[in-house]
């Protein structure tokens, strides 16, 4: 079965999807992804960045990659191989970047990754031009993100990634960078 409809899109629905979030620099909004990188084909109409995304994601072993930072595309788009330790909520901040959308997949282990639109969250740190951050409070929802899962987070979708969900755990996550265009 295609991916498009195990998403329970029909043919005509993605069309109608990929006409739109093409028109996303008019005005649309779309909240963050959840999926599976098996299911990754369905994303690809989302743009050329997020189609070289995951064809760097479904090349690479991981298990076999060190940290570190790789180009995929130049400054357009680039992939940050991290290892951690996940930690509790209570030590992580709200996150929001404005010139690069985040695929974050988890390569290794699992942990939670919070949710809030960027317009009911505070300002705590003003935008850093220089590192793409801005620091936010406020309270939002989370996801569990589990080995193969990825998530899409665009400019409006405030994150809180490397939360513990029980109690701290390694992780190897790739977050790939694609620029805002």
């Amino acid at each position: 079965m295609p991916a498009e409809q195990r998403a329970g899109l029909g043919t005509t629905a993605l069309s109608s999807l990929q006409l739109s979030l093409r028109n996303r620099e008019y005005g649309v909004d779309f909240n963050m992804i959840v999926d599976k990188l098996q299911n990754a084909a369905a994303y690809r109409a989302l743009g050329p960045g997020i189609a070289a995304a995951f064809d760097y994601l479904k090349s690479q072993d991981f298990a076999n990659i060190p940290a570190g930072k790789y180009e995929i595309d130049g400054d357009n788009c680039f992939a940050m191989v991290q290892d951690y330790e996940t930690v509790h909520r209570a030590e992580k901040r709200w996150e929001a970047h404005r010139k690069y959308i985040d695929i974050q997949y988890i390569a290794g282990g699992a942990e939670h990754i919070g949710y809030a639109n960027l317009d009911t969250l505070k300002v705590v740190e003003d935008y850093d031009e220089a590192k793409d951050i801005t620091w936010l409070e406020g309270c939002g929802d989370f996801i569990t993100a589990s080995h193969g899962s990825f998530v899409i987070l665009y400019p409006q979708d405030a994150h809180m990634p490397g939360v513990a969900i029980d109690n701290p755990e390694p992780v190897r996550k790739v977050v790939v960078k694609i620029a805002v265009r």
